[in-house]
């Protein structure tokens, strides 16, 4: 049986959804994969969250346990044995906490890197602010959001379901191996966004090839409620 590598909760994440050209990310795909497509759409979804509780191999590492995250990723899936599984490819993922970065690096392969961040949540009567910063080359990006109060379920089939629901992580390790693992947990509700704000330096930190969402407008902005979730080990394809 596989065993747990991570235990956390992931709470209150804004998923912003950009459709993009498949050339954009085909030097990224990971070996034995291919781009995942919502009604003939690829798409990049810039997301912040914060991880709460969080566990590495059952233990609480002081100072590691509640921070915020946010990342560049796009979908792809991967059919194993006649069964497809459909999964998350990260371009970047930016955290507080070097600890983090370093194991999540030297583990899975990942592509975190560290710089401060900030976070805020507020519920008023009626709606819900909240937001990620992060600071690049002395400039402070952000992702935020207002949405109603009262959250509920994705409905099948939805834009928001094919976005939330990949419960397999691929990380390209060379041009013949990627490390997959099983991202465990329920399915989301979300809350329906009201209004948001993207400031983020898309070309600075992802490279040129990601000119393009400097300007664009995401196809659908939405934030889920999130739960417990766990990541397994993870295995060589």
């Amino acid at each position: 049986m596989p065993t747990t590598f991570l235990t956390a909760d992931w709470k209150n994440l804004i998923m912003a959804n950009y459709i993009i050209d498949p050339a954009i990310l085909k030097p990224n795909l990971p070996y034995k994969t291919e781009l995942d497509s919502y009604h003939g759409n690829v798409y990049v979804s810039l997301v912040g969250f914060m991880f709460m509780n969080t566990r590495l191999l059952g233990v609480k590492v002081p100072f590691h346990i509640n921070f915020e995250e946010v990342n560049l990723r796009f979908y792809v899936r991967y059919n194993d044995n006649g069964h497809w599984k459909r999964g998350t490819v990260f371009i970047e993922e930016i955290v507080p906490k070097p600890a983090i970065s370093f194991i999540a690096n030297i583990v899975y392969h990942e592509k975190y890197v560290t710089k401060k961040m900030g976070h805020f949540f507020e519920r008023k009567e009626n709606e819900i602010n909240l937001g990620y910063q992060w600071k690049h080359q002395g400039h402070w990006n952000r992702l935020e959001a207002i949405i109603e109060n009262g959250s509920f379920p994705m409905l099948p089939g939805s834009r928001e379901e094919f976005i939330a629901e990949h419960y397999w992580g691929y990380s390209k390790y060379n041009d013949t191996t990627t490390f997959e693992y099983n991202v465990q947990h329920p399915a989301w509700n979300v809350y329906k966004v009201k209004d948001y704000l993207i400031n983020c330096d898309f070309t600075s930190l992802y490279g040129d090839a990601f000119l393009m969402l400097e300007k664009a407008v995401p196809d659908s902005v939405f934030v889920a409620e999130g739960s417990a979730i766990s990541v397994l080990k993870k295995r060589k394809l």
